[in-house]
């Protein structure tokens, strides 16, 4: 029998959910339930050293599974009730993008992050989503027909290893995220869909509210945005988007998963414009509390599937469900060693740390960065190319010397008028 440690008048309790095992994602959602989603795999892998930057492919799956294992399980420990695929970027043209050659397909990646999301989710209360993400192909202009036959074969993958839903995350341009879903749906699973905007909307301007009324005219029951922005300014674009799919007449659930990142000073392209990107942005990075802020806030807006993405780590998505256990019901494993606001405190040594043991204080506490020279915001690199633009068309090939000089001078002649 499964159990699960359920916050009851302050005290934990064990509480079954058998009768509610083969729920899946959408009668959750249609209950009221909060769904909490998992972290930022591809970050946290990169820095435990089994994941590339710049190509930020998944093969770990298969070269590393026990890497990949153990983060899930962290996540579940954490409170995450989806065991998230580790699949981002895992379409063969990725695979094979700027010189890149690896030994193994997308299906292989794929097959084995089914097979460990699987097992992790097996574990607790958890379903497993399988997801797809941008192409390099649909940014080097390639036709609708070879972009949705790229979705296709990864999503055969899903439907072979009998996923709960799919989620078509992680896209800039609205066109290909609406692809993505149309593809998706042929599956007969349930689909959520997330792009990585902000308020000003997509990279071809279109708004968060008309983005939403596509994506669920597509056929997405589930619509929201993921990575690129902060937590609120990610809450506040699924506050438009949720404006518009009500306005338009139409239903849809909502989630959000942001980065763990505070990114107060991004333009539409979001984080990946921040000159510390990505191996300087420790920095900005949200504590726990900041966290339990942004999931109430969530809450508030009415989102319901709340998660994480780049620099999310599981003490995070502990700090969400720990805030939402008064409506979840449910405390997560984590929790046996982290007091409430501080409270294991208590046990210290040192009596003025002990007085740190209260909720107000670290509602209150604002982290200093100790680098006496660290500016509060930076310049985002606006270059201001999308898809379509000569400088996104990629090829197989690794970048050559020629590509590199010119890149640099934009660089230059970015900075210099930014």
């Amino acid at each position: 029998m499964i159990h699960s440690i359920v916050w009851l008048k302050h005290e934990c309790t064990v509480q079954t959910v058998e009768g509610r095992r083969n729920w899946g994602i959408l009668e959750r959602l249609n209950a009221g339930e909060v769904v909490i989603g998992d972290g930022g795999f591809v970050i946290a892998l990169e820095k435990r050293g089994y994941v590339k930057a710049g190509p930020w492919t998944p093969e770990a799956t298969v070269t590393h599974p026990e890497a990949v294992r153990q983060l899930h399980r962290e996540f579940l420990r954490a409170g995450a009730n989806v065991m998230q695929t580790f699949t981002f970027y895992s379409s063969d043209d990725k695979l094979e993008n700027r010189g890149q050659s690896l030994k193994y397909t997308g299906a292989q990646i794929n097959e084995a992050a089914c097979d460990l999301a699987k097992e992790v989710a097996s574990e607790g209360d958890a379903l497993v989503a399988g997801g797809v993400c941008q192409t390099p192909s649909y940014l080097s202009c390639k036709s609708e027909t070879e972009v949705k036959a790229i979705f296709k074969k990864q999503m055969e993958v899903y439907i072979k290893k009998n996923v709960d839903f799919l989620i078509a995350e992680y896209f800039e341009h609205v066109e290909e995220a609406e692809w993505a879903v149309q593809v998706l749906k042929t599956g007969g699973k349930p689909v959520a869909a997330s792009m990585c905007i902000g308020p000003e909307g997509d990279m071809h301007g279109v708004s968060p509210a008309e983005c939403a009324v596509r994506l669920v005219k597509a056929g997405a029951q589930i619509i929201g945005v993921n990575c690129h922005f902060d937590p609120m300014t990610c809450v506040q674009a699924v506050k438009m988007m949720k404006a518009g799919v009500e306005k338009a007449g139409l239903k849809a659930h909502y989630m959000v998963q942001p980065l763990a990142y505070h990114t107060p000073d991004c333009n539409c392209q979001g984080f990946i414009d921040l000159p510390e990107f990505p191996f300087a942005l420790e920095p900005r990075i949200l504590t726990r509390w900041d966290m339990h802020k942004y999931a109430r806030e969530a809450y508030k807006v009415g989102i319901r599937f709340i998660g994480g993405c780049c620099g999310f780590e599981p003490y995070h998505i502990r700090a969400v469900a720990e805030e939402l256990a008064p409506e979840r019901g449910i405390m997560p494993p984590g929790s046996e060693k982290h007091g409430m606001w501080g409270s294991a405190l208590e046990m210290h040594t040192k009596p003025w740390v002990r007085a740190r043991s209260r909720r107000e204080y670290w509602e209150n506490v604002m982290p200093a960065s100790g680098r006496p020279k660290c500016p509060s915001l930076s310049t985002p690199e606006c270059w201001g190319v999308t898809k379509g633009h000569a400088d996104l068309l990629q090829h197989k090939e690794a970048t050559s010397t020629q590509e590199m000089k010119h890149v640099l001078e934009m660089q230059k002649k970015a900075k210099s008028s930014a």
